[in-house]
């Protein structure tokens, strides 16, 4: 028996626990219910705190858009091409700047991971 000062009973966190399984195993909502997910931002919401993290933009440094593509894309979209990666980006609601970044990428070329998918956005961006 345990007794500490938890908050929350053995049973109330075993709960809690199985509600956050389908989450942390699809890395996605997995709620029936639309409400319950918070709401993506939209194309024309205001920008905070510099808006939509894109190639070519002022501040986007590598490290950004890296992280940015891992966030949107996760592990399962690579080996890829640009036009497969755009199509993945498009279904996951990702801004249009940010799928329009790989118009100008080689179309036979095979991304891997993300890492080298944003090195070769921030190297295109940095060559303009």
């Amino acid at each position: 028996m345990q007794r500490g000062s938890d908050r929350l009973s053995r049973h109330r966190d075993d709960e809690m626990k199985h509600e956050l399984q389908g989450l942390l195993r699809s890395g996605h909502p997995t709620r029936s219910e639309e409400w319950h997910d918070p709401e993506p931002t939209a194309e024309d919401d205001p920008e905070v705190a510099g808006g939509p993290v894109t190639p070519g933009r002022a501040g986007a440094s590598l490290e950004m858009v890296r992280l940015e593509l891992a966030r949107i894309l996760g592990r399962t979209s690579f080996p890829a091409t640009p036009a497969e990666l755009a199509r993945a980006l498009r279904g996951k609601h990702a801004p249009d700047a940010l799928v329009d970044a790989l118009d100008g990428l080689p179309r036979k070329e095979r991304y891997a991971n993300v890492q080298e998918l944003a090195h070769a956005l921030t190297r295109r961006e940095g060559a303009r």
